[in-house]
């Protein structure tokens, strides 16, 4: 196969940004930095690289793909990485009990499409090499990937990962804008939004004394963020909870 590169021709840029958590290895960022560009996607995020950022190893591993790395941008944890985005998808191979939406890169990309044509910032996760995502990870997306592969040998590398789920997208074209979630005059809610808003309702059920258990929190609180990720808030819906909890318990705050 020829390296398919040709200056002459237009450069597709783009599509939803791409974000890797705490990857292992420049090659490997190097090697997903190739697979983007390959179907046109340019916006890439990393969350603490374990080997530092930039990496030369990175370089030398993208083929090419200069566009990708040299705009990429670096972040200390993953919240900070997608607060700015409205819609998030997470890839992960284990269901891991909890209470989400699962969909098919197919599908993932077909409805990423049509959020992105309507002007919706959109990005998808993926976890480190050998671990995956952690559940408080998969809490800030909207929706979890799994890709339908042989049961006993359904492992894939990162590069693979992104490499399938960008020609999903790439094969989708344009999607008609009616197949987008109406959402009236208020725009659908940012990721730091809906954080700020996890703080605040949790904050007040920490002081009433809703989290009983201890060792029960952090499992009841991903089940709490999940339900509400499910709804795909408007911001004015988000601004309308705050207010909702305000008056309830007396207390003002996010500007309800």
């Amino acid at each position: 196969m020829t390296s398919g590169k040709d200056p002459n021709r237009p450069t597709i840029t783009g599509g939803p940004t791409i974000i890797l958590v705490q990857p292992q290895m420049g090659e490997n960022i190097g090697a997903c930095a190739r697979a983007m560009l390959n179907c046109g996607l340019t916006e890439l995020r990393l969350v603490k690289p374990r080997d530092g950022w930039p990496n030369e190893k990175a370089q030398a591993n993208a083929s090419g793909a200069d566009l990708v790395l040299d705009n990429a941008r670096l972040y200390e944890t993953t919240a900070e990485a997608v607060a700015d985005l409205q819609v998030v998808y997470a890839t992960t191979v284990r269901t891991r009990g909890m209470v989400q939406e699962f969909v098919t890169p197919r599908v993932a990309a077909e409805e990423l499409r049509a959020q992105y044509s309507a002007g919706h910032r959109t990005g998808v996760l993926f976890g480190p090499e050998r671990t995956g995502l952690v559940n408080d990870d998969l809490t800030l997306a909207d929706k979890l990937i799994t890709v339908p592969l042989n049961p006993s040998f359904a492992s894939l590398n990162l590069a693979q990962a992104v490499l399938l789920i960008g020609y999903e997208w790439f094969q989708t074209g344009e999607v008609p804008p009616e197949r987008v979630l109406h959402t009236g005059q208020s725009r659908p809610a940012t990721k730091a939004e809906l954080l700020n808003f996890f703080e605040h309702i949790e904050g007040e059920l920490e002081r009433t004394g809703f989290f009983t258990t201890p060792e029960k929190r952090p499992s009841m609180v991903r089940n709490l963020r999940n339900a509400f990720e499910r709804m795909q808030m408007t911001e004015q819906e988000v601004r309308t909870f705050h207010g909702i909890l305000a008056s309830l318990t007396g207390r003002r705050k996010g500007g309800a």
